[in-house]
């Protein structure tokens, strides 16, 4: 009886040394089993680190500026177009061809909301043939749309199959058929080929 616990304890006494070599093994003050960095290393890290200031309205100001820089830095890119300070739904060579093949080409869709509002403004005025040919009018408009919708739609599905064959091009061309309906001066990123210009 008394033999066991002595046997137990002895047993114990070998773990704690083992654990304690263990321990041992690294320097004591290294951080994590991390060396200690180089004094100039530390500082230039020092430097690069964004100090937060302690006022908090000093803090909310420059958050405004960097996002008012960010912004900027954006519309400047959409406008002439620099991949890289594109917003994320823009970057990319899938999302670039989209657009080059949609602006490169035609649309009746790309008229759709101009003749929207003419065909509204006819509907109000009080003339009861007018009425009706604005109705026939938003009717046909409508289906001639839907059928450029499927045709520019299928002829973009089957370009980005052959280019980006290994690539992922989910969204494109929904992306491409939304910048359709955009009259083409007023798309964003600006168009950087012209109609009749194949991408």
């Amino acid at each position: 009886m008394f033999r066991r616990r002595s046997d137990d304890a002895a047993a114990s006494a070998a773990v704690l040394e083992k654990q304690d070599e263990t321990t041992q093994a690294r320097d004591p003050q290294a951080k994590k089993g991390r060396p200690t960095p180089k004094r100039s290393e530390a500082e230039a890290n020092r430097r690069t680190r964004v100090t937060v200031p302690k006022d908090r309205k000093e803090a909310a100001r420059q958050a405004r500026e960097r996002m008012r820089s960010e912004r900027e830095k954006q519309r400047t890119a959409l406008l002439e177009g620099d991949e890289r300070h594109l917003p994320p739904r823009d970057k990319g060579p899938v999302r670039k061809f989209a657009r080059d093949y949609v602006d490169s080409r035609w649309s009746l869709s790309e008229f759709f909301l101009p003749a929207a509002v003419l065909i509204l403004v006819l509907s109000i005025v009080k003339v009861p043939a007018l009425q009706l040919l604005s109705t026939l009018l938003f009717l046909l408009f409508f289906v001639l749309v839907a059928l450029d919708f499927v045709r520019l739609g299928f002829g973009l599905r089957k370009q980005l199959a052959e280019r980006f064959e290994n690539q992922n091009t989910r969204g494109a061309v929904a992306y491409g058929l939304m910048r359709i309906l955009q009259m083409r001066r007023l798309r964003l990123p600006k168009p950087q080929v012209r109609r009749g210009e194949r991408p």
